[in-house]
């Protein structure tokens, strides 16, 4: 924040008049403030300071409030001609919008009702009064609203209803109850820096279309590449559409460097190649293995202990397995961080184990990644600094809008030569400047979303220590849940011992089921149990949290916590709603 002397807040006053932290003098501020944001900065103070009728949470879609604007505006012009003196919605087209002649008053309006939609979004998705969800089944909203695709246009006053409607039954995924992804929160300079890429909608192909984006996709991946231990940040890496892309990008990498003929050839120039991961790793290394041609049936799933890690001894003997029959093993992914239990592979046996096989080692860090932030957890990677490749997804345990994947690979010039086409008219090398920007010929797409200002500017908003502040807060409660549940009567703990990441795996045992002896008809009615609790949450809307089976275990609740907004209310709400709603199962 800028000093109370200079910029926006030239205006502070020695009584503290001009502090907008201060509610006596919001007046203040929200005076200042509409000055630069016209009629956003209204609205923004209305929801923030209370002048705003708190929208209904259930029932009717109401009309936007700016159909027809008629907000006072300060020129002295006769006609105004300023964007608030008066929109008609009704009345109004996107044809009347820019670039349309005298597109840009509606325009603007248009934009700013768009935004106070937002607005009342984003402070409701705080407010834990909401609904997490104002559920209704399919068919239900299929008859409610008709969403079909007409050849006439509509009116904006109507296409200002359709975004209030989407949002009305989206999930709010930053709600501090809600629990049921690994990508929680809403991080509000993410969601800024979101609304500015979108904006620039530019490619992220040629340093030519997206200088300053591209120079801080270089930045950023070498600081992250720094964290995990490559010397200087060495390497070479690309933000990707998702985890399960970047898993894959480190299977064709792996394959590329142990036979580069491949990429003219295809895989009828080589020998049958295998893959080794852990039989609770996520579901992206079969599908990228059937997506590359090698075939699921190529991805050996090997042993886990009691707590979800891979067991080195297992991995060993399948890769003697393997090369007894003929077979070449090419990549061994351990999993930092699974899915279901939060567990990490021991990462420095794995990679003894590729080492002396001399098997490519890649680490699918997407959702235990983020604890490299944090000093007290980031020793649970311990041996991720060997690995010739590594997923990690910001958009998961630090917080950052979907989708922010990225790909880190230790050796540099890898990924361009296994993926370049050499496309002239794309990619010329006679441009006047360091053509090594041009990040296009080593991905795998062409058109590529900006996906690294939100966390390049998330990280300049928080620092390291922000992100360090936030995955410790989420463990902490994540160990406060453990601590509740694990001794409390009508729960039993999938396994024992406090969990790695803020993965919380446990029953509810309804009290009709206490006194059942471990039989098979207790199992039967117990794998009923977590899903009509869930099928309760939503449709209360009070809250969300995951439920799966795995292996010979019935369904059971999987708490997870990624949202910094959640406290230690939140997680004794779920408890007491948990215990509300089965009750009587």
């Amino acid at each position: 924040m800028a000093s109370p002397g200079s910029g926006f807040w030239s205006f502070a006053s020695e009584d503290g008049s001009g502090d907008p932290e201060n509610p006596g003098t919001a007046r203040a501020w929200c005076q200042v403030a509409q000055k630069f944001t016209g009629g956003i900065g209204n609205k923004l103070c209305a929801l923030l300071y209370g002048d705003a009728e708190k929208p209904a949470e259930s029932g009717g879609i109401q009309p936007p409030r700016a159909t027809s604007r008629k907000a006072a505006c300060a020129c002295n012009r006769k006609p105004c001609s300023c964007p608030t003196a008066g929109v008609n919605y009704a009345l109004l087209h996107a044809t009347d919008l820019l670039p349309a002649c005298d597109g840009e008053r509606p325009t603007l309006a248009f934009l700013q009702d768009v935004m106070d939609i937002l607005l009342q979004y984003v402070v409701k998705s705080f407010d834990r009064s909401t609904k997490v969800i104002d559920f209704h089944y399919p068919n239900e909203l299929l008859q409610e609203y008709n969403w079909g695709l007409a050849d006439q246009p509509q009116n904006l006053e109507e296409i200002l209803m359709h975004c209030q409607t989407t949002l009305k039954y989206a999930v709010k995924t930053g709600h501090p109850r809600y629990f049921n992804q690994l990508s929680t929160g809403l991080d509000v300079v993410g969601l800024a820096a979101d609304w500015l890429t979108s904006t620039a909608n530019t490619n992220m192909f040629t340093y030519e279309i997206a200088p300053v984006f591209v120079l801080l996709e270089y930045v950023t991946l070498k600081k992250m590449r720094e964290i995990i231990g490559w010397p200087g940040g060495s390497g070479d890496g690309i933000f990707s559409p998702g985890g399960a892309i970047s898993n894959m990008y480190a299977m064709l990498l792996a394959r590329f460097k142990m036979f580069p003929e491949v990429k003219e050839r295809g895989m009828a120039a080589v020998p049958r190649l295998i893959a080794f991961t852990s039989e609770h790793s996520h579901f992206s290394l079969k599908k990228g293995a059937a997506a590359l041609g090698i075939g699921t049936d190529s991805v050996i799933l090997i042993k886990c202990d009691e707590r979800g890690k891979m067991i080195p001894s297992d991995l060993e003997r399948r890769i003697l397995e393997a090369k007894q029959k003929g077979f070449v093993p090419f990549l061994v992914s351990a999993t930092a961080g699974t899915t279901v239990y939060g567990a990490f592979d021991p990462l420095l046996a794995v990679a003894d184990i590729c080492q002396k096989y001399k098997i490519w080692m890649h680490v699918d860090a997407a959702w235990g990644g983020g604890l490299l932030m944090s000093r007290k957890h980031k020793w649970k990677l311990s041996g991720v600094e060997r690995a010739n490749s590594v997923t990690w997804n910001p958009h998961k345990m630090m917080g950052v809008p979907l989708q922010c994947s990225a790909l880190l690979v230790r050796e540099e010039g890898l990924m361009q030569s296994c993926n370049q086409m050499h496309a002239s008219y794309l990619f010329q090398q006679d441009k006047h400047y360091d053509l090594s920007y041009d990040t296009g010929d080593k991905a795998l797409q062409c058109g590529r979303h900006v996906d690294v200002f939100k966390l390049w500017l998330m990280w300049r908003a928080k620092g390291t220590t922000g992100f360090e502040a936030h995955i410790d807060k989420c463990l902490e409660l994540a160990e406060y849940l453990y601590n509740i549940i694990k001794n409390r009567e009508g729960y039993e703990m999938v396994f024992d011992g406090k969990p790695q990441h803020t993965n919380v795996c446990f029953w509810y045992v309804p009290p009709s089921l206490r006194v059942l002896d471990n039989s098979e008809e207790r199992m039967s009615r117990l794998s009923k149990v977590a899903p009509v609790i869930k099928a309760r949450m939503m449709e209360y809307g009070t809250t969300m949290v995951s439920y799966q089976p795995l292996g010979d275990k019935v369904n059971f609740f999987r708490m997870v916590i990624s949202n910094p907004a959640a406290t230690h209310q939140d997680i004794d709400f779920l408890i007491e709603e948990i215990e509300r709603l089965g009750q009587d199962l």
